[in-house]
């Protein structure tokens, strides 16, 4: 019984090679490409076949050589062309990649994907948006499956309305400009109040109205449509509108004290989120919340600030610095009036090298 001896001087191996896989009729086949080039020709940023493939050739294994029978491509495809099997097979076939690279591009994919929802999203009581590790985080709480081969763009939008159903989040509104005849004014403002819309500012004044509102992305091309109709014109102002200003955890702190019924109320929603996030009982009393502001303690001043507003005034004081620098020299920590004292004393040694001759 005679064996075929495969010796390395009888191979043809490609490596260093993007391989695009094609599975049809029960038969594979593959070309070889340059890498870095398959997603730019899928894209339509590159044009020359030639850029792509590194050879004209369909190979049943790229990385052996073992090149693909004619009589399984004519099966296949239905034809010999090799150029025109390569052209189906980039475009259909699956990009063989190594496991690191694919749990990269994954992970750039899902880091741009929670970008694009951060951006298009809001919280609907505060009407700020969501930072990009709480996204991330949501989006892990619904089991959410990246689909390499579909787009950032259009897996957000998906992501948006499972996220809508199980958290509290909706879709940033919409600044728009629009300017229509005055005798479809009234027709306009009824539909604007149909969709919901925030009208910020009206003029009438000129020959053209003017509206700008505030409208829910869902409702644009709706909303397109009827100002086409009416000859007018749309201006997109903000493609997402956020409430300006910034917050903190210390202004969050502070509200606590007033207790005014809008500030307990975004309190209250926040609780509810990381309730549903994290799966904890979290109480919200006020009681809780005082007792947690009274334990801040400084360790280098070896002493009990109050709320967190106190405690960040300590941080700047001269006291907290005189401290600070008795601690790099490895020396205990002063009360504030033995740190006043010694403080005046050094001032005063200070003062006299000044003046000694």
């Amino acid at each position: 019984m005679s064996k075929t001896l495969v010796q390395p001087i009888g191979q043809k191996r490609l490596t260093n090679v993007a391989i695009v896989r094609l599975k049809k009729h029960g038969m594979r086949f593959e070309i070889a490409c340059y890498k870095n080039k398959v997603l730019s020709w899928r894209s339509g940023v590159e044009k020359d076949l030639d850029e792509v493939l590194q050879s004209h050739t369909v190979y049943s294994n790229v990385s052996k050589g073992i090149l693909a029978k004619s009589k399984e491509l004519y099966e296949a495809f239905k034809t010999t062309d090799q150029s025109v099997i390569c052209k189906e097979i980039l475009e259909k076939g699956e990009l063989q990649v190594a496991g690191k690279e694919r749990e990269s591009q994954l992970s750039s994919q899902f880091r741009d994907i929670a970008t694009i929802v951060m951006q298009k999203t809001i919280n609907p009581e505060t009407q700020r948006p969501y930072t990009i590790s709480m996204i991330e985080r949501l989006m892990h709480e619904i089991h959410f499956a990246i689909d390499p081969h579909s787009s950032s763009k259009k897996q957000a939008l998906e992501v948006i309305k499972e996220l809508q159903e199980h958290f509290p989040i909706k879709r940033a509104p919409m600044r728009l400009r629009l300017i229509v005849p005055e005798r479809n004014l009234s027709t306009l403002m009824e539909k604007l109040g149909g969709w919901n819309a925030n009208v910020v500012l009206k003029d009438a004044s000129g020959g053209m109205p003017t509206i700008v509102c505030e409208i829910d992305p869902g409702h644009f091309r709706d909303c397109d449509a009827l100002v086409r109709g009416f000859q007018g014109k749309l201006e997109i102002l903000a493609v997402s509108v956020f409430l300006e200003g910034d917050t903190n955890v210390y202004q969050q702190y502070d509200d606590t004290k007033d207790a005014e019924p809008s500030s307990v109320q975004e309190t209250e929603s926040v609780v509810e989120l990381r309730e549903k996030i994290m799966s904890n009982n979290i109480s919200t009393d006020n009681k809780s919340g005082e007792e947690q502001v009274k334990q801040n303690k400084c360790s280098t001043c070896d002493t009990i600030v109050g709320d967190v507003k106190q405690y960040r005034e300590h941080f700047k004081s001269d006291w907290h610095k005189h401290n600070l620098r008795r601690r790099t020299r490895q020396l205990p920590p002063l009360s504030a009036e033995e740190c006043l004292a010694e403080m005046e004393l050094n001032d005063v040694n200070v003062d006299r090298k000044d003046y000694s001759f």
